[in-house]
């Protein structure tokens, strides 16, 4: 099958990010023809202007809709694409000049219908967003299930970084409603569908993420409230690992109590813990600050989502 790649990207009120974004597409060393489809879902910040600026580089489509979320402006981009292999990216990502290449190199030697690929942090990025970016993809943190090849078994997708064939889309049709979890959602759907997934790691995109701690304890809180959701639906699915960031926070408590009454060691295990991620950021940052950050940036994620977690296991709440 000849592969035509329509890129689909929805956005709220993020012109910014979309004028990188789009400076990156057009620095593209892919010698075939794409597609680029902005989807603005409600922004009363709209990023009509910057794609103007970008019609003689790129195939480019812009569509304004009512705000719906993210999953039902992806669906809505891939209804209007006209290429038969969507590419689902988040606005706030940079994508490196070989992205797309990899993309074709890696389905034409192993055709899958959806694939995923790793997040990197540019050296443009701050402090902060690389510390994030560290929380988010490290072994000692999530055990690199975001795209370390040796860390995974079957790879789950995000909507990040996605593609999606047409005939898959066309099967599942899509994102759920899902507030949060809907790239899980649709992978679990996709394998119900016979579909498989591959993780393509040198399809990379450089992800910003949230730029404050307290977006990204959001951010993370709503990835914890979505699993216990997506542990009912499929249950086939479900892990004990996925209580660990529930027990490594209640943990903390019970190390600083029994640290008051003199045993301390559960509270040097804590402090071994975070010395690793001190020393293993350093390795990969080559940067004392960033990895000061990044304890900070994992027991963020660490309390995010485990909080979210015990509250969606606890008090479930219907249409979540």
């Amino acid at each position: 099958m000849k592969l035509n790649f329509s890129i689909i990207v929805p956005v709220y009120n993020r012109p910014n990010e979309i004028d990188e974004l789009l400076e990156s597409l057009t620095k593209q060393d892919f010698s075939n023809d794409f597609e680029v489809l902005i989807i603005e879902d409600g922004s009363t910040e709209k990023s009509e202007s910057i794609v103007e600026r970008y019609q003689f580089q790129l195939n480019l489509k812009y569509f304004f809709k009512e705000n719906s979320g993210a999953g039902a402006s992806r669906n809505f981009g891939m209804q209007k694409a006209t290429g038969n292999y969507f590419i689902i990216l988040d606005s706030d990502v940079i994508v490196p000049k070989q992205y797309l290449s990899e993309v074709q190199k890696a389905l034409e030697n192993n055709f899958t219908d959806a694939f995923g690929g790793p997040d990197a942090a540019h050296k443009s990025f701050t402090s902060l967003q690389k510390a994030i970016n560290y929380s988010m993809t490290s072994v000692l943190t999530t055990g690199g299930i975001r795209g370390k090849k040796q860390a995974v078994g079957k790879f789950q997708p995000r909507s990040f970084n996605l593609g999606l064939s047409k005939k898959a889309f066309e099967k599942t049709q899509g994102f759920s409603k899902m507030k949060n979890g809907e790239d899980i959602d649709l992978t679990f759907r996709l394998w119900e569908n016979k579909c498989e997934t591959q993780l393509i790691e040198k399809a990379f995109v450089y992800h910003k993420r949230r730029s404050t701690i307290q977006q990204f304890f959001k951010q993370t809180f709503g990835f914890g409230t979505a699993r216990p959701i997506l542990n009912k639906k499929y249950p086939e699915t479900a892990k004990p690992t996925y209580w660990f960031p529930s027990l490594f926070i209640i943990g903390i408590d019970v190390a600083i109590i029994l640290a008051v009454f003199g045993y301390n060691q559960l509270l040097y295990f804590y402090g071994f813990y975070f010395l690793l991620i001190f020393l293993d950021s350093i390795f990969q940052n080559k940067n004392l600050y960033v990895a000061f950050l990044s304890m900070f940036t994992s027991l963020t994620q660490f309390l995010g989502y485990g909080l979210g977690f015990l509250e969606s296991k606890l008090y479930p709440k219907k249409n979540r």
